[in-house]
């Protein structure tokens, strides 16, 4: 199917924004009676979640130190919750489990959760913090851990799956996908700031009225298109201005332990919530050596979808600038950015750590090439503005495939409905030194 030379609004990426936007901007054309998922053309140079969304673990959580963080993710658990056969989601709830250093974020979070309505449970002290952990499973033996919240809300999805039920509604209003298309550019009206008269493609222009750039990984390119700078102005807390690369690149590491998804049951026999541990606890190999003695963490699940235990530890950061890095081939074809044997001891060490049922289970370890690369802001958290007057980027820093429900915000935005939950991110927040808090965690997206 070849391209139009015309559409409304030209929607970049076929991953969880993408998608999203697509498919709530449809709605709202026709609920409004403004038109119909017809006028809205998706474009992605492989396919349908052929990038981090794709690949993702698919957890769905509530669990951020930052405020606005927290008041958007529930936004996003409530569309999860809308229609989780549809999108494969499985609300078996979440499990933040963490060390002292830590221990005045978790009851942070669990306050302020319960300030937003976000349902929770909050354990406090290492033999009551043990005794609820081996509540659900016996064989809980991590040391350290002075702070347990259970969220009961969340869980994690099929991302794959999910990503075709997500693209099936946008489908249902007429929303098209068009693939393997390729972005080349974008032709602008005259002046500073002039608004994206059309979107440049290797097969063709695309004259549009709005743009929505939701690339993922590829956003720097899009951003280089559009002429905006590759170096931001922070003002520091210290009350300083920094320039800072706009974007950092940082590899994902996540893999899969080859069991029945049905070993990490919990002792009564359901599905568990997904459990991330962080600790301070020394880390020691099978054979008693020191892997690690500083914070660490790790986060797993049982995955029908992955087919076995699946998770992930902390991402580390790409050394070379980023336009220098390879974002193609992406993903398990990339022969840079995929996951390292380190993390194969450190992860399957973490997990004999946690639960005396994974002991000795590394030979089980799925030797396949994982992971992937995000591109990260300057405070590690995202970017949702307007640019040019009409296009919309939707620059997640990694923290995508959770927040489904951006794309419902930024229809609205499009719509002419500027959005409280998204103010937090604008790019003017940098330059103003309105930066997220941070928090102890050893992640950049905690």
């Amino acid at each position: 199917m070849s391209i139009p030379s015309k559409a409304r609004y030209v929607v970049i990426g076929a991953g969880i924004h993408g998608l999203s936007t697509a498919w709530h901007l449809a709605r709202e054309l026709e609920a409004r009676g403004l038109g119909s998922g017809r006028d809205i053309v998706i474009l992605d140079k492989t396919g349908v979640g052929a990038g981090p969304s794709g690949l993702a673990c698919g957890v769905v959580r509530n669990n951020y130190f930052q405020p606005a963080m927290r008041e958007l993710m529930a936004h996003s658990v409530g569309v999860w919750e809308s229609d989780p056969e549809a999108f494969h989601y499985h609300s078996v709830g979440y499990l933040q489990i963490a060390p002292e250093v830590m221990r005045a974020d978790v009851v942070q979070i669990a306050d302020e959760q319960r300030a937003i309505g976000y349902e929770s449970v909050l354990v406090e002290g290492e033999a009551d913090c043990r005794r609820y952990m081996e509540g659900m499973f016996g064989d809980w033996q991590a040391q350290g851990i002075t702070a347990v919240l259970h969220e009961k809300r969340g869980g994690y999805a099929e991302n794959g799956p999910s990503l075709r039920g997500l693209r099936a509604k946008g489908a249902a209003f007429g929303v098209d996908v068009h693939a393997p298309v390729r972005v080349t550019g974008f032709r602008r009206s005259s002046g500073s700031g002039g608004a994206v008269t059309a979107v440049e493609t290797d097969q063709g222009d695309i004259e549009c009225e709005q743009v929505v750039v939701a690339a993922g990984p590829w956003v720097r390119d899009m951003w280089a298109m559009l002429d905006l700078p590759d170096t931001t102005s922070v003002l520091g807390r210290d009350g300083r201005t920094y320039d800072r690369p706009t974007w950092t690149y940082w590899c994902l590491q996540e893999g899969t332990l080859g069991v029945d998804p049905r070993y990490l049951l919990t002792d009564d026999g359901r599905l568990p919530p997904v459990v991330h541990v962080d600790t301070d606890a020394p880390l020691l190999d099978e054979d008693g050596s020191l892997i690690t003695d500083e914070l660490w963490g790790i986060y797993y699940k049982p995955d029908v979808n992955f087919g076995g235990v699946q998770g992930g530890a902390m991402p580390w950061i790409v050394e070379q600038p980023a336009a220098q890095v390879a974002v193609d081939p992406y993903g398990e074809k990339s022969r840079e950015f995929t996951v390292t044997p380190e993390f194969e001891r450190m992860w399957t060490a973490a997990l004999a750590h946690c639960h005396s049922r994974f002991e000795g289970k590394r030979g089980l370890y799925r030797k396949a090439p994982t992971g992937g690369i995000g591109a990260f802001t300057p405070d590690s958290f995202p970017v949702f503005d307007t640019f040019h007057q009409n296009v919309h980027v939707v620059a997640d820093s990694n923290h995508g495939y959770k927040m489904i429900g951006v794309g419902d915000l930024v229809a609205r935005e499009i719509l002419g409905e500027r959005q409280r939950l998204l103010e937090p991110f604008r790019y003017a927040r940098f330059a103003a030194g309105a930066l997220h808090p941070a928090s102890h965690s050893p992640f950049p997206w905690s």
